[in-house]
């Protein structure tokens, strides 16, 4: 929130103990921490290879690794939080496995265009004066006839589930890698979770 001082006494303290662990890969499911881990933590000599968790479930599909269970059925609409597509142009990967799971319906400002959910700027834990942009997110999303918001950002998904529930719109606001286990618990419901951690860790 703009305390120069904290954030260093924290990088610093944080970089240590990741080099005394011997960190040299980073998976991020947060694109703010993404955002800071890869681009200002090497400011203070913290220099990891940071991926976002799409990025490397997306990989994993690819390869084989993991099997996306697709239903035509479920219409998906996805949000590109703003630390990922504009700040760090992570756009295909999480669209990779939207495609993956069911049928797209993108919004009209997507991608590096994308509309903030809201939280940015330290906004969620503020009172909004004007119109929460929250809900103008959520009702963009609704005007695409999906009935799933996929989501890559907990800070998104926070917001725009607030949103959904204050507009009353009938969306399910969901993270893609949960999307993911879903649809393998529907096609293998005894080993799902198990499969995959075998997978992901092998």
């Amino acid at each position: 929130m703009g305390n120069e001082y904290v954030f260093q006494a924290l990088a610093e303290g944080n970089i240590a103990t990741l080099d005394e662990a011997g960190v040299h890969k980073i998976i991020a499911n947060c694109p703010h921490c993404f955002n800071t881990l890869a681009n200002e933590y090497p400011d203070f000599g913290g220099n990891y290879e940071v991926i976002h968790h799409t990025e490397l479930l997306a990989q994993l599909v690819r390869d084989g690794r993991l099997a996306a269970a697709r239903d035509d059925a479920l219409k998906i609409t996805y949000h590109d939080s703003c630390y990922l597509a504009r700040h760090n142009d992570v756009l295909e990967a999480p669209r990779e496995l939207v495609d993956s799971l069911g049928t797209a319906f993108p919004m009209a400002r997507s991608g590096k265009e994308t509309f903030c959910c809201g939280a940015g700027g330290a906004h969620m834990w503020m009172e909004e004066n004007a119109s929460p942009i929250n809900l103008e997110r959520v009702r963009e999303a609704a005007e695409t006839g999906a009935d799933t918001l996929a989501v890559a950002c907990p800070f998104c998904t926070v917001m725009l589930d607030d949103g959904v529930q204050t507009a009353r719109v009938d969306l399910r606001v969901v993270d893609v890698a949960t999307l993911l286990v879903e649809g393998w618990r529907i096609a293998r419901p005894r080993r799902a979770i198990h499969d995959i951690a075998e997978r992901v860790f092998e």
